[in-house]
């Protein structure tokens, strides 16, 4: 008869696609074939990252008569001795639960966001503070374990949940070898190489001192341009900037190499460059900045937007969404609302400004706005977006494209006639483009709020504080009626 009083307890929070299903079978299997009875129940999360997969897993060893223990089917406060998630904010969520207490739990997370649809649809940066999960993480826990394996698992090719087996395995938690867990990925026969490759990256990583507090910086931007001489070059620009906007400035380049091109990506570099060198420690300025700049150069035009809906990754992601089988086809249907602003702003700026100016052209192009559903299986829809994304490689021409720098020039003017005189305004100068966003209306409400604050600003009428109080008004409602009233009183 077994000594052991209570079963080992085991909680999994992992969101959709992320092998949630997977790993828990991965334990089962091995608790089985180490000769322990083992149990596990699921509650399905919602899709498009509204909620994670919960499951719970009760491991017991066979006693001699082979009499198997009751085991629970959730997990209980205060009772849970490893709990796991895929996500930093779901391991957020475990302590919240108080799944996890300090006298027994070892905690084992991913480090990477994937962001909720609570947070993509505030008004500014509606994302939840990393900082502080981490923080609570390693109060709550006995023992905490947490790393990026998203990029870990990219690195290495494989899905993130042979990682998390790999972290389970190196934490030592269960009572079983090494070799074993091993076996339990060879038993599945799905993916054995890239699996075993997986798991033995995360159990090295599991058991490397420091873990928890290492960030993964990405050593390139993507592949094919990094392999050029313009892009090795463009990364040892990015690692001599301030150490503390480099992290920022790869993921900026990053974004407008996607965006553009490297020709793009190193305009971007070059302007933080100009302003690293009038900066001082801690380098506040360059790193918002870094943050800032990259996300208005990739701004929202039509051009973007045909591309993302035009991409092969997008129809893979949508067809195992719902489940598609090979002989099944998919019908995509996009919901369109161009204005006459977005389809006069990808022409080149000669052709738009003619356009402006007759009334002509200006009926014509009318009866192609207005809202519309276009089902982009059909060839002749496909063909109308993949078409405005090719124009991406005149959009520098573009009307979109001047207006919008023509802007961004004024913002950098701006900042840099603030910086010698009121450091901490130049920076709020610099967070207030987090108002600037999407196209359309939302573009134009956005930019009309950034307006009215950088007018102040000019003015002499904004201290920095002031600018975090109208910028913060300005997020409060889409109607900017909170942002009138805080100008009203401030006369």
């Amino acid at each position: 008869m077994t000594t052991m009083e209570r079963p080992i307890t085991i909680a999994i929070s992992a969101l959709g696609g992320q092998g949630g299903g997977v790993l828990t079978n991965w334990l089962v299997s091995l608790a089985e074939k180490c000769d322990y009875f083992a149990q596990s129940t699921s509650i399905p999360g919602v899709a498009q990252r509204t909620g994670a997969t919960i499951y719970y897993l009760e491991m017991f060893p066979k006693t001699t008569d082979d009499k198997p223990p009751v085991m629970a089917l959730m997990p209980m406060t205060g009772d849970v001795d490893l709990v796991v998630a895929a996500e930093l904010m779901e391991a957020g969520r475990a302590v919240q639960k108080h799944y996890i207490t300090p006298d027994k739990t070892t905690l084992i997370t991913s480090t990477h966001r994937v962001y909720s649809i609570s947070e993509k649809m505030a008004l500014g940066d509606g994302t939840g503070n990393s900082d502080m999960v981490m923080a609570a993480a390693h109060k709550s826990a006995k023992e905490f374990i947490a790393f990026d394996m998203e990029s870990l698992a990219a690195e290495k090719g494989c899905v993130i949940s042979s990682i998390l087996f790999g972290a389970i395995a190196g934490s030592g938690r269960l009572p079983f070898p090494r070799e074993k867990f091993e076996d339990a990925i060879r038993a599945e026969g799905k993916m054995v190489e890239a699996n075993l490759l997986g798991f033995d990256a995360g159990y090295t990583a599991a058991q490397t001192p420091d873990t928890q507090t290492t960030v993964r910086v990405p050593e390139s931007l993507i592949t094919g341009a990094a392999n050029t001489a313009a892009g090795k070059a463009l990364i040892e620009r990015i690692n001599a900037l301030p150490e503390a906007a480099r992290q920022f400035a790869y993921a900026g380049a990053k974004k407008l190499l996607d965006f553009q091109d490297i020709d793009y990506a190193a305009d971007y570099i070059t302007t933080l460059e100009s302003f690293a060198a009038q900066d001082r420690e801690p380098y506040d300025l360059t790193r918002e900045l870094a943050r800032y700049l990259a996300l208005w150069m990739a701004f929202d035009d039509v051009i973007k937007v045909a591309d993302i809906k035009t991409r092969s990754k997008r129809v893979t992601k949508y067809r195992a969404e719902v489940r598609a089988k090979d002989n099944q086809i998919v019908h995509m249907t996009e919901y369109m609302h161009p204005r006459l602003e977005e389809i006069v702003g990808t022409m080149p700026t000669w052709m738009a400004k003619r356009v402006q100016k007759s009334a002509f052209l200006t009926r014509f192009f009318e009866k192609f706005t207005g809202p519309r559903l276009s089902d982009t299986t059909k060839v002749s829809s496909f063909l109308m977006l993949y078409f405005l994304a090719s124009l991406k490689s005149i959009r520098r021409k573009s009307l979109r494209y001047a207006m919008e720098h023509k802007e961004i020039t004024a913002w950098l003017d701006r900042i840099k006639r603030t910086i010698a005189t009121d450091y901490d305004l130049a920076v709020e100068v610099i967070r207030c483009q987090r108002l600037i966003k999407g196209y359309g209306e939302t573009h134009a409400r956005g930019m009309g709020n950034f307006n009215m604050i950088m007018a102040r600003i000019d003015q002499g009428k904004l201290t920095a504080s002031g600018v975090v109080v109208m910028r913060t008004a300005a997020l409060a409602d889409e109607d900017g009626i909170a942002l009138k009233d805080v100008i009203a009183k401030a006369g």
